[in-house]
């Protein structure tokens, strides 16, 4: 996991060589591994004979459904008990004794032993990650972007152990879970909405789906000009307006450009008409101009914030993540939906280079782990492949998903955008007839988008048909028939 994380002088610790001990020997005591599986790893124990020792830990557990001291004594080769008897000077199995004798909590104390030796672990970590940036920096050579880069992929490993180790309980009996379930139903009665996620702000949507919910990513995939922009951005906006904090990170557009589409979206509300590239242009009358001023003050009631950086890596997203949720709580809020604009933007962390598929792979499930790890909602938009544009039926499928499978099998839920109206501006017909022919269907369909739930774990796939005036980047439900 740590491949980028500095070593660590051992000597300098004794703590966390105390608490290293106090873990193996409580894990000796019962011969259960089982109480650690899943949070303690071998990264986490920071003396070299420590990690071995658990190393035949996890051996004896797999192999024989038991860690007994015995077992995990004669995993060790004969010339490894005999190096690790002339540096400890004692027998190996007497030192394992010795460790499973003083143990001091023992297993009761066995999951507050495990969190303090994540904590210990973190931090001595980062002690020695920020030593080796210190000498780094010191070289006048040195590229300082390149060594905010290291220090932030080796911070973000180590911040992914200590989450991944304190996060608390896991385990549920179907019982408990079921109670969870019900509690947010509760919730949902309570509030009316009839959902149990946030709300996207569209009501067939959040019937079809109960809103978006925390710990899952959706993703919502279109090509070039089907309003996957305006749609992010209205959903993060009714969301705001609903209560929920918003973060909207923009590896493409930037915040002013943002801003112009939201108040344009949200005096569409008010029967006023300005269409966005109006406002980029300041083709604006003066009566309109004192609308979006007060739309200004509605935009400033939202807890939405924007990130407006390119090139943001998984390890950088979680640095934004973070900040934008302390700015939240500062303000009294909380973030609980990100929306990123979009997946493959996310610039890759390099272990991939030069292989799209394993890069998507990787992005996408970071994506997923940051919705999991802070239990928070996830929306990713996504870009479709070209292969939508050779078909005669241009509506999305499940393999327009681009560069990865592994963006449909990580996502709970997808949804594609699809607007006819885009590729009948782009046709004309093949004799005057079709074409006004064409010309009255673009008019029928000018304002439709649909909103095509490909796939969803807890609920049906299903078309929308949805109003949206892609000029004023006003999504709303479907106001009449098409």
């Amino acid at each position: 996991m740590n491949q980028h994380v500095a070593p660590v002088d051992i000597d300098k610790f004794n703590l966390v060589v105390e608490l290293e001990q106090e873990v193996l020997g409580a894990i000796l005591v019962s011969g259960n591994h089982a109480a650690v599986r899943g949070t303690v790893k071998v990264e986490h124990f920071l003396e070299p004979l420590h990690r071995r020792i658990f190393e035949n830990i996890e051996i004896a557990a797999d192999r024989y459904k038991t860690a007994r001291l015995d077992l995990v004594v004669k995993l060790f080769t004969p010339e490894e008990a005999e190096q690790c008897a002339d540096r400890l000077q004692m027998p190996l199995a007497a030192y394992l004794a010795k460790l499973a004798a003083n143990t001091v909590g023992g297993v009761a104390q066995l999951p507050k032993s495990m969190a303090n030796l994540i904590q210990e672990w973190a931090r001595v970590t980062v002690g020695a990650e920020a030593e080796r940036i210190s000498l780094a920096a010191a070289d006048p050579g040195a590229d300082p972007a390149e060594l905010i880069k290291a220090a932030t992929r080796s911070l973000d490993d180590i911040a992914t152990g200590l989450r991944g180790g304190v996060k608390g309980r896991t385990r549920y009996s179907l019982s408990e879970a079921a109670d969870g379930a019900l509690d947010e139903v509760q919730d949902a009665m309570k509030r009316g909405s009839g959902i149990t996620g946030i709300t996207w702000g569209l009501s067939d949507i959040d019937h079809l789906t109960g809103g978006i919910h925390r710990g899952e990513m959706v993703v919502l995939g279109a090509r070039p000009g089907m309003g996957k922009t305006a749609v992010g951005l209205g959903v993060g906006i009714k969301a705001a307006r609903s209560g929920a904090g918003v973060g909207f990170i923009s590896l493409e557009m930037g915040s002013r450009r943002l801003a112009m589409r939201a108040l344009t979206d949200i005096i569409f509300d008010w029967n006023i008409t300005v269409p966005y590239n109006d406002l980029i242009t300041g083709r604006v009358s003066e009566q309109d101009f004192d609308a979006i001023c007060n739309a200004k003050q509605d935009l400033n009631q939202l807890p939405l914030w924007i990130e407006e950086q390119s090139g943001l890596s998984i390890s950088d997203l979680r640095v934004k993540f973070d900040r934008m949720q302390d700015v939240a709580q500062r303000s009294g809020h909380t973030i609980d939906l990100l929306i990123v604009d979009y997946l493959q933007l996310v610039a890759p962390s390099g272990r991939y280079a030069g292989n799209r598929v394993g890069e998507v792979t990787e992005i996408s499930a970071g994506l997923r782990q940051i919705a999991r790890e802070n239990n928070i909602a996830m929306v990713a938009l996504s870009q479709l492949s070209r292969g939508v544009e050779s078909r005669e039926d241009k509506r999305p499928m499940l393999s327009d998903l681009r560069d990865s499978g592994s963006i449909e099998q990580d996502a709970d839920t997808v949804a594609f955008l699809f607007r006819e109206a885009y590729y009948l501006g782009k046709e004309s017909g093949k004799d005057p007839d079709a074409d006004m022919e064409r010309l009255d269907r673009l008019e029928q369909v000018n304002n439709k988008l649909e909103f095509i739930i490909a796939k969803q774990r807890s609920g049906p796939t299903k078309t929308v048909d949805l109003f949206v005036d892609i000029g004023c980047s006003a999504v709303r439900n479907a106001a009449r028939s098409f």
